[in-house]
């Protein structure tokens, strides 16, 4: 029986564990990124370790999320994250570089190896044949001292593309045609892999779209073969030397199979306020729109710039639209500007934004209230744009673009036949922004420079006998990180300082919900299905950490937010029946007794409502290692201990 793409990776990499469904396995990193946002966290954990240097072939630190410097604070994080690179073996991509995600997919990524990145869109190396997953930064933070990164053996699915994609409709309808069919928790424990001979007529650059929005998915992460389109990819960014034939084998047995054919491929738009709210352009109709935000790690590449430029060429936005633009990188931004396609943006009225990641983090561009927003961004959860009632819908370069000068949604195929846009033989490569890590003989000169809001790891503890406290919260289904720990241009910028970043947390949900925890020292978090869908942000566990909370108890978990969690020393504990979840109030008195003896022998876990007088079954699902980091009150403790 012939082996799966992923599997043959995977396989490949594992170094504690068997290759089998469903078990733990540890696997081997050849290259990590990290983002300013999670970065300086996940450097301080890198310190606290005491290693030296990156034990990884590449590591690199971008600076693409906190790129708005209204005040100290991030300025003082890119300063110490550039000095701490240089000490330790990592590359430095510079503010202007780019997104990591794009600039990583030009200039780092290699097919068949592996890469974890603090940021939930690392997937979209897997365009270029890789095995790339979001993680939490104590988890990069590990593996830049190389140890292994644990995840569970993933069910495969094969989603099998057929036909070719019909004028003006794209890449980015490919993957909200998947969210469609399996839901934002439909890729849960799963790898979506991507065959057939659709795959051929696809780019990089749109196959790496679909690998970035699969983490909407709530997949481990999203694959594409390496073949010849990778290696002309490769080949005009002058790293054809990296390039390997990478694909399943013809016998390969999958999980589950997806049919697509690309021809029946429509444009479309996930509506608010979940990626997987799908309906065509045309369903919703000629709805009018106030703003149009075009870029992301998800659109920003050449290919989709040089389409906008194209339909917007010789035309004026809309007067009543706002319309921004967000090359991906410097090298894109660059090429724009070469070949006067910068020119037709900025003449038909397009805002020129850095590269950077800015309004799909919320770092500026909110919408009016109420207002509704065209965004070729992969999340659109409520609040997320930095305007509560912002009515967003995710959408192609091509539908964004052409919305933006009509002033209402509108299907790009009233275009007419769509040119051939093709990718350059050659794109121009100067990477003058990325700054190489001082040699080991130089490192003990470099000084690491901290500024006055850059606090500790925040201090962690091993797992009590028991627990008794109250519920501080109880929310619903499908919360967010965002929901957790806001991002935004106000909130943002104290990710490096958790005792402040903490003040924010949940208040999406409750706005007294920090001093309340806080008071009462110690609590219980009580959630629905899917709790913790969205970023890889460890600050949604770092700061509930900070705010004494010992367990979390939901129905279902994301796999980010679960594994933050664990590496954060906070149990994380399902309901063995979820009708259960219906017998717990906020504010109520709640007791896990003989709770750390039922940890070790895998028990489940007995929680006492104290309130009520009934009790309650929990399943606490943790395997071997999962365990002794718990047991020891988080994974910072648990390196330390045996490293």
């Amino acid at each position: 029986m012939g082996l799966t793409l992923t599997e043959k990776i995977l396989n490949a990499h594992i170094v504690d564990g068997k290759a089998e469904k469903g078990s733990e396995i540890g696997i081997r990193i050849d290259q990590t990124l990290t983002q300013d946002a999670t970065g300086t966290m996940a450097y301080l954990e890198f310190e606290a370790m005491g290693i030296p240097r990156v034990r990884t072939e590449k590591s690199v630190a971008y600076i693409d999320h906190n790129t708005l410097q209204s005040g100290f604070e991030n300025a003082d994080d890119h300063r110490f994250i550039g000095s701490i690179a240089k000490k330790h073996g990592i590359y430095f991509s510079r503010p202007g570089n780019g997104i990591c995600h794009q600039v990583h997919l030009e200039r780092f990524g290699v097919p068949g190896k592996t890469l974890i990145g603090s940021d939930s869109h690392t997937p979209t190396g897997g365009g270029l044949g890789m095995i790339a997953i979001g993680a939490g930064g104590l988890d990069v933070a590990v593996a830049m001292g190389g140890g292994a990164y644990y995840i569970t053996y993933p069910k495969i699915v094969k989603v099998n593309l057929s036909g070719s994609l019909s004028s003006w409709c794209s890449a980015k309808d490919v993957i909200l045609e998947v969210l469609k069919r399996l839901s934002v928790k439909g890729g849960v424990g799963k790898v979506i892999e991507y065959c057939g001979e659709g795959v051929k007529t696809l780019s990089v650059p749109e196959r790496a779209t679909i690998t970035n929005m699969g983490a909407e998915l709530g997949a481990t992460t999203s694959i594409f073969p390496s073949d010849e389109i990778t290696k002309e990819f490769l080949k005009a960014q002058k790293r054809e030397e990296v390039w390997t034939a990478l694909s399943a084998d013809a016998d390969a047995v999958y999980d589950e199979v997806v049919e697509i054919n690309l021809s029946d491929i429509e444009p479309a738009a996930a509506c608010p306020h979940s990626p997987d709210n799908i309906k065509s352009v045309n369903e919703i109709g000629e709805m009018k729109i106030d703003q149009v935000c075009i870029g992301s790690c998800t659109n920003s590449s050449l290919l989709d710039m040089l389409k906008v430029a194209h339909i917007l060429k010789g035309k004026t936005v809309h007067p009543d639209v706002s319309l921004s633009i967000a090359p991906g990188s410097k090298q894109v931004l660059n090429m724009l500007a070469q070949c006067g396609a910068l020119s037709d943006l900025i003449d038909a009225g397009a805002r020129i934004l850095e590269s950077a990641c800015g309004p799909c983090i919320g770092m500026g561009q909110s919408p009016n209230s109420k207002g509704i927003s065209l965004r070729t961004f992969n999340r659109n959860f409520e609040g997320r744009s930095g305007t509560k009632d912002g009515q967003i819908y995710l959408v192609s370069p091509e539908v964004a673009a052409v919305s933006a000068l009509t002033g209402v949604l509108t299907d790009p195929r009233t275009l007419g036949e769509m040119p051939k846009f093709e990718l350059p033989e050659e794109f121009i490569i100067n990477d003058n922004m990325v700054v190489t890590p001082a040699t080991p003989d130089e490192a003990d000169s470099v000084e690491i420079l901290r500024g006055p809001n850059i606090k500790p790891f925040p201090k962690t503890s091993p797992l009590d006998e028991s627990i008794e406290c109250k519920c501080s919260l109880k929310v619903g289904d499908n919360i967010t990180t965002d929901h957790i720990m806001p991002a935004g241009a106000k909130i943002l910028p104290l990710r490096s300082n958790i005792p402040a970043i903490s003040q924010y947390c949940f208040t999406v949900c409750d706005e007294e919900f920090p001093k309340r925890a806080e008071a009462l020292g110690k609590s219980v978090i009580v959630g629905g299905v899917n709790y913790g869908q969205g970023s890889s942000r460890e600050h949604a566990a770092l700061a509930p950490l900070h705010l004494g909370v010992k367990a979390v108890l939901v129905k279902s978990f994301a796999r980010i937010h679960r594994s933050n969690l664990i590496n954060a020393g906070i149990l994380p504990l399902t309901f063995a029946n979820e009708a259960d979840y219906d017998r717990i109030s906020e504010g109520d008195d709640l007791a896990f007794e003989n709770l750390k003896e039922r940890i070790v022998k895998g028990e489940d876990v007995v929680l006492k409502n104290k309130t009520t007088g009934e009790e309650i079954i929990c399943k606490c699902e943790l395997t071997d290692g999962t365990k002794a980091i718990i047991l020891a009150g988080g994974l910072l403790s648990y390196t330390k201990e045996n490293i």
